[in-house]
């Protein structure tokens, strides 16, 4: 009994945290939201378009190649601390690969500046500088959540994010006023608000980056649990290529779409496509505030290895499947019963929604967000490699399938979506029930690994 309660009270914890993520995230949707909506009335329709392109562009760069080292940071600092270790080499791994991709990035940049510049900006050479200062200031603030959301400093991770949406907010608002004019001054917004985000960190570092251990962990440092393996750039480096993969994998079941439809009918259908497929990439954006506080809480209960901990992870991947299941549920009732009506009040009515395309859209949703969760319990659980290659196989499947053009473009779409995300959740969960040790894990003796590690073999010896 003491040991389920304990478990019930972390899981509540958990709960309530996310739930304060998701609503910090939904107000900075919302502002950003406000950024484009003023856009949209301050400028023509062409420098509007250039700004979407840039925003597209900056955010497919950053979630693809920056993402990985956030995920690397929340899992690293989480595990070190439940060990009673300092973070300092984690910090200093991650910042290592952080500068490592930034350097590739802008030497890929200036390489391919023409094709960029010409062919995605319209000649337009301030924004290209605007897309790579932007990209460079959305890499350290995603470095800062990954130090946050490893912390648990939540509410630090909430202010980053407000101050994030009220930075970017302010330019396309100035403009909007007559403070100043033109597409520069609204692009720079892109750039403010990241960077800006980051006067938060000093307020959240205290004395963490100090030369002592941890708060609260008086004592704790390399040597407290000697049996414990140090943290190298090797595990740091295979940790977020297994992520980088996954991002990768993500772009191909959330933004492929809409190209597969241009291809077959034309620019007018991808926007058709685009438009049904928001109803999975709201969701998915509203997630993220779940995944950054779910994978460091799942980390710390599998570091710590007793029993009601183990039990707390169980229940903390249980309820959050539960309320994905429950708002997919209700979002695909809410669509068949009215649907069509309400993407033609968020869009517009230069396309004619049919139902069953959005129910089908709505179960996919339910199906990816529950494999994303069992996503973040197999990175708590050291199975990034494992995880990566279900992403690219589904992913690969979903392409093949939208190539075989076995029926209507947007039907085939929707339905591979539904699909694949469902193998892919059935994967997972197969991952997650068996996780086998990576090649190289150091299992200590009645850690929960080796308990796993008996099971895999269990199943082997079957």
């Amino acid at each position: 009994m003491v040991v389920k309660g304990e478990a019930t009270g972390a899981a509540k914890q958990y709960g309530l945290t996310a739930g304060m993520l998701t609503a910090a995230l939904a107000v900075a949707g919302l502002l950003t939201y406000g950024f484009f909506a003023l856009a949209s009335h301050s400028l023509s329709a062409d420098d509007y378009g250039q700004v979407v392109v840039l925003w597209t562009c900056v955010f497919i760069v950053v979630s693809v190649f920056f993402r990985p080292v956030e995920q690397l940071l929340s899992r690293t600092i989480a595990e070190q601390e439940a060990q009673n270790r300092a973070i300092r080499d984690a910090l200093r791994i991650a910042a290592f690969i952080q500068f490592g991709v930034a350097v590739a990035f802008v030497l890929l940049a200036f390489a391919l500046r023409g094709v960029i510049e010409d062919d995605l900006l319209e000649g337009n050479e301030f924004l290209f500088y605007v897309l790579v200062a932007a990209v460079l200031a959305f890499g350290a603030s995603f470095f800062a959540r990954g130090f946050l959301a490893g912390e648990r400093r939540f509410g630090h991770f909430a202010a980053l994010l407000l101050l994030d949406g009220s930075g970017r907010l302010a330019f396309s608002l100035a403009v909007a006023v007559g403070i100043a004019e033109g597409i520069d001054v609204v692009a720079l917004g892109i750039v403010a608000g990241p960077a800006l985000s980051l006067l938060i960190v000093p307020f959240a570092l205290g004395s963490r980056l100090g030369p002592g251990p941890p708060a609260g962990r008086p004592g704790a440092d390399s040597a407290a649990t000697p049996d414990v393996p140090e943290f190298t750039l090797a595990q740091g480096g295979g940790f977020a290529a297994a992520v980088l993969l996954v991002m990768l994998s993500e772009q191909v079941f959330l933004g492929t779409g809409p190209l597969f439809a241009r291809a077959e009918a034309g620019a007018a259908a991808a926007g058709f496509m685009f438009n049904i497929l928001m109803v999975a990439r709201a969701p998915v954006v509203l997630f993220q505030a779940v995944a950054a506080s779910l994978l460091p809480h799942l980390t710390r209960l599998r570091s710590t290895g007793d029993e009601s901990s183990d039990e707390a992870f169980r229940l903390s991947v249980r309820l959050t499947i539960s309320v994905v299941a429950g708002c997919a549920a209700l979002l695909a009732l809410v669509m068949l019963v009215a649907g069509p009506e309400l993407m033609q009040i968020a869009f517009g009515d230069k396309f004619t929604y049919e139902r069953a395309d959005l129910v089908i859209v709505a179960v996919g949703m339910g199906f990816y967000l529950s494999a994303a969760t069992l996503n973040q319990a197999a990175l708590a659980q050291g199975q990034a490699r494992r995880a990566a290659a279900c992403w690219v196989a589904c992913a690969i499947g979903f392409v093949v399938w939208n190539l075989a053009g076995a029926m209507d473009v947007f039907r085939q779409v929707e339905v591979g979506f539904a699909v694949s995300a469902a193998v892919l959740c059935a994967l997972l969960l197969a991952l997650y029930r068996r996780p086998r040790p990576e090649a190289g894990e150091v299992i200590l003796p009645g850690s929960p690994r080796e308990l796993e590690a008996r099971l895999a073999a269990a199943d082997d010896a079957v």
